[in-house]
């Protein structure tokens, strides 16, 4: 049996065990050789005998994500669709109609549509509801709606979509969109530039050195790299975004694997472009992977002051793999560390809570390291700020708004009262009072674990049948939580205006606008150039 196995599944396991197991796959052969016999006699099994048609592609296709999903969520299979919107994220050019598109509820709905594009050009705007693609009623459509909207250049596609409640139809033409790495940069005040780079896809670091000269030419005496809500993407590109600020050689980023041949050690390539100009670094929960390279490299060199909030902790490296007939799988094949030695991830998803939810790293296990100027900085997860700052910081209130959509939706309603508004509106305490109004009108579910929890325990009584029992003090306990709720809106009123105001301004002058608004306005950007403007404090800070 064991040599019929052997000759059947050699080449097969050898790829397995290339992908997942690594260096101990000749100690694991015969159970790796079991387990694939058992699942190919169930799949054909299942497709033989099921009682309806099924289809085998969609059957597989979530059988091996569904499998994936107990490693982390970063180890993900591709698809021959998927493997193509890889690709665009990585280059940052695809052709398509130049919006942010989401599918939530079943529902296709418009984030932003991006500036001069073809579903800018065409009329579309955030909050409209995509109901029909050419001759494709999207409620009866279960697949990828969005890539109906993709194609070659200059195709004409009608679409009907809903906005306010009334149904509208236009054409759109398909052009070439360029995903910008950096979208903005100006000056703030005379001598600090300000530079926003979003994600790390092939342009970043060229974008990002185009940006640094035009500012030095232009007087910029200290920079502001503004990571916030950075997502992360190529290594590589952290790695030259770092050298455009330090030495050829200097070692940024090193992985490690069980497997060695995945342990590596990152080092800068290329001359730098500026090595004393003075430099902050903002983060916040949401800049993550290449983004906490780029922080904790600059961190622990003592090239750049970081400011904000601690970042998402993202430290596991991810390689895609091809596979057959076009498809990939993207692993997690080591985690990073920074110079100093500090590991970014945060989440430990080799051991997990009765939940099934993955532990985060306690605070009384964080380690101390030294930066080149023998600092101590910590490990922990994510790169922890030289100078913390709490409006850096999303509330868990505002977070539940921002995900479910709360204040989008009320941006929608906003707009289309204010239709004509030339100048950055004012948000003010009635609008404030308006949104708590509508939140409550649309039965708004803000999802905290509270709360689902609470839910939880309910369904749970109903299918055991005792929720009859406990419905009065369900209903009590919910009367309370949804209390709490709208106290913890108005402890946190400012910052719910400011996060309403920021989706304003896109409505009206598209993030371009945003990024204006910014370098006049927000809080952290004007703090970071005040302490770039205090030599004294900025040297102090990176001093040991």
């Amino acid at each position: 049996m064991l040599k019929r196995l052997k000759k059947r599944y050699v080449l097969p396991v050898a790829a397995s065990a290339f992908l997942f197991v690594g260096v101990s796959f000749k100690d694991d052969f015969f159970e790796i050789a079991k387990q694939i016999e058992i699942f190919t006699t169930l799949f054909k099994t299942v497709n033989n005998n099921y009682v309806d048609e099924v289809n085998p592609g969609q059957l597989m296709d979530k059988a091996i994500k569904s499998m994936l999903t107990d490693l982390d969520p970063y180890t993900v299979y591709f698809n021959e669709q998927d493997v193509a919107k890889f690709k665009i994220n990585n280059t940052g050019e695809y052709t398509g109609i130049g919006a942010l598109i989401t599918r939530k509820e079943g529902k296709l709905i418009v984030k932003e549509p991006y500036k001069d594009y073809p579903a800018d050009k065409a009329g579309l705007k955030a909050g409209d509801e995509i109901i029909q693609i050419g001759d494709v009623n999207l409620a009866e459509f279960k697949e990828d709606a969005g890539e109906l909207l993709k194609g070659a250049k200059n195709t004409k596609v009608a679409i009907k979509y809903v906005r306010q409640g009334k149904t509208y139809s236009t054409d759109i033409v398909l052009d070439e969109v360029d995903i910008k790495a950096v979208p903005y940069f100006a000056m703030v005040g005379k001598e600090t530039g300000y530079i926003v780079l979003t994600q790390f896809n092939a342009k970043a670091s060229t974008e990002t050195k185009t940006a640094l000269l035009q500012l030095k030419a232009d007087g910029a005496k200290s920079i502001i790299l503004d990571l916030r809500g950075n997502p992360g993407g190529l290594l590589n590109e952290a790695v030259n975004v770092c050298n455009l600020f330090v030495p050829q050689g200097e070692t940024i980023v090193t992985t490690k694997s069980k497997n060695e041949s995945y342990n590596n050690t990152y080092k800068t390539q290329r001359a730098p472009v500026d090595l004393e100009i003075p430099l902050v670094v903002l983060v916040n929960g949401s800049s993550a992977s290449a983004s906490e390279i780029v922080a904790g490299a600059l961190q622990d060199l003592d090239r750049a002051v970081i400011v904000g909030s601690r970042s998402f902790g993202k430290g596991l490296v991810q390689r895609p793999l091809d596979l057959t007939y076009g498809t990939q799988v993207k692993v997690t094949i080591s985690r990073y560390y920074t110079p100093s030695g500090r590991g970014i991830q945060a989440l430990d998803y080799a051991h997990k809570d009765a939940d099934g939810k993955a532990i985060r790293i306690d605070k009384k296990n964080y380690n101390a390291f030294k930066t080149k100027r023998g600092r101590t900085v910590y490990d922990g997860g994510g790169i922890l700020p030289d100078v913390e700052l709490d409006e850096a910081k999303q509330s868990t209130i505002a977070d539940a708004l921002v995900k479910n959509d709360g204040i989008f939706n009320y941006a929608t309603t906003y707009f289309y009262k204010n239709p004509t508004q030339t100048s950055i509106p004012t948000v003010t305490d009635a609008d404030f009072e308006a949104l708590k109004e509508s939140l409550k009108k649309d039965n708004f579910q803000f999802d905290t674990e509270t709360e689902k929890s609470l839910k939880a325990v309910m369904e749970s009584a109903k299918k055991e049948k005792i929720d009859a029992g406990i419905k009065v003090q369900y209903d009590q306990l919910l009367a309370a939580l949804q209390k709490s709720e709208e106290t913890e809106l108005n402890s946190n009123k400012n910052e719910i205006k400011e996060l309403l105001l920021d989706e304003l301004i896109k409505r009206y002058q598209y993030k371009e606008g945003l990024y204006k608004y910014y370098t006049t306005s927000n809080t952290e950007i004007k703090k970071s150039a005040a302490l770039l403007a205090n030599t004294a404090e900025y040297n102090k800070l990176l001093a040991k």
